[in-house]
């Protein structure tokens, strides 16, 4: 969310990110709102100081006895109050009408993000590994090793989910260990296991709520399912004043996560790629302003390590105004080389949200120099999609004949096997 004092000084640019991001904000509404909420407030603390200033002469006519006195001040103390009482409702309808505008609003790209009404826009930046012509597709290849099942998972649950069996449950958890083993180990980051049903609060704090309320899954108790960790990990700061020292934060979880992929119809059907539940590794980091450009550029370094140390060919690209979340400034997508589609596919995607998400969880920290109050600013990105990782090895290490080559990093958390190996499972 936008900090409206922000918004009243620097009108122009405001309105200029927005339309760069293919937005007409018309701001009279919202600069309106501010105004009669700032008014309210205004009036309310000068009742306020009359009340109080009658309350005081109503105390002497009360101790001199002066009935008249204290009878009309009583009055005079009640129409104050019910004066009072009509302005605090108007003071509520305008901060929730101006908090409506300003949640609605997606954040303000930085300069350096290429303007575009969608992906088409999205810049290449490198592209790292070779890649390999052709393979079967991942779901062919799972199911030819007897060990990927669509059909009993929509007996279970309906479509868009599965069913991962022995060696390939066994590599998709082996994926997910060393992706945490390599983030805590080599990267720093602290391992954080999170719920995965949050409040209403909790996902408005990282701006899910309330424009995107229809992509995710409620219960019917009020609780929602964690559409990635990002939600649980970036409120573990929610409403809390930080030491300047305690800054940077750096959190990594592994969850489920719980999409219902609306605007996909027709999209992906079938495998791994867009399900409804599917496993992620998720890093957070909570930032200084100043030190938050060189942490998206880290942020992006511990994501490509993983499919360095896999040996996967990938490529980096920098999403466009059009095509970024809502949260974010910016955003880099790593996009894995799948030959089985014959096509680079996101299984990354790190962004910087500045102050936008502490803003909405009203997160501070304290400048040691200066003693004031910041708010710090927060960065998420996939360290990596589980799923669509093993998607990604399935197709560039299918050998034939039903035989999987286990990359090197996993080998030991595979037992020690080279192979997935139809003949041996």
């Amino acid at each position: 969310m936008h900090d409206i004092n922000k918004i009243r000084n620097e009108t122009d640019f405001y309105i200029q990110g927005w339309r760069r991001r293919g937005l007409e904000v018309n701001l009279d509404k919202i600069l309106e709102l501010d105004k009669s909420l700032r008014k309210s407030i205004t009036d309310l603390q000068g009742l306020q100081t009359q009340r109080n200033d009658l309350s005081k002469q109503f105390g002497v006519a009360k101790k001199n006895n002066d009935k008249d006195i204290y009878e009309k001040l009583s009055i005079d103390v009640q129409l104050i109050k019910e004066k009072m009482q009509d302005l605090e409702e108007s003071k509520e309808k305008f901060s929730k009408s101006l908090m409506n505008e300003l949640s609605s609003l997606p954040n303000i790209p930085l300069n350096d993000v290429p303007d575009g009404k969608d992906e088409t826009s999205n810049i290449v930046i490198n592209e790292h590994g070779e890649r390999r012509e052709s393979s079967p597709s991942h779901y062919e290849i799972g199911e030819e090793l007897g060990m990927l099942d669509f059909d009993t998972a929509a007996k279970l649950s309906g479509s868009r989910f599965s069913v991962l069996k022995k060696d390939l449950a066994q590599l998709e958890r082996a994926i997910a260990n060393f992706m945490i083993d390599h983030h805590v180990g080599k990267n720093g980051y602290q391992e954080i296991s999170v719920p995965y049903l949050v409040r209403d609060d909790v996902m408005f704090g990282t701006g899910q709520l309330p424009k995107f309320a229809d992509d995710q899954f409620k219960t019917e108790d009020g609780f929602w399912l964690i559409p990635t960790a990002e939600v649980p990990l970036t409120n573990l700061v929610r409403e809390e004043n930080l030491s300047d020292e305690s800054l940077p934060l750096r959190y990594v979880s592994y969850t489920q996560c719980f999409r219902k992929e609306a605007g996909a119809a027709g999209k992906d059907t079938r495998g791994l790629i867009r399900l409804h539940q599917f496993p992620k590794v998720e890093l957070v980091s909570v930032v200084k302003p100043e030190n938050s450009i060189n942490e998206l550029e880290r942020l992006l370094s511990c994501a490509e390590g993983i499919l360095k140390e896999l040996e996967l060919p990938y490529r980096t690209i920098i999403l466009s105004t059009g095509d970024m979340g809502f949260s974010a400034v910016k955003t880099y997508d790593l996009e894995v080389w799948l030959p089985g589609q014959k096509l680079y596919r996101e299984i990354s995607s790190c962004s910087l949200c500045g102050d936008f998400q502490s803003i909405r969880m009203n997160t501070r920290y304290k400048d040691k120099e200066t003693g004031k109050k910041f708010f710090p600013h927060t960065l998420n990105g996939s360290g990596l999609a589980v799923g669509r990782t093993l998607v990604a090895i399935l197709e560039n290490y299918y050998e034939g004949s039903g035989v999987v080559s286990i990359p090197k990093v996993l080998q030991p958390y595979m037992n020690g096997s080279l192979k997935i190996d139809l003949k041996n499972s």
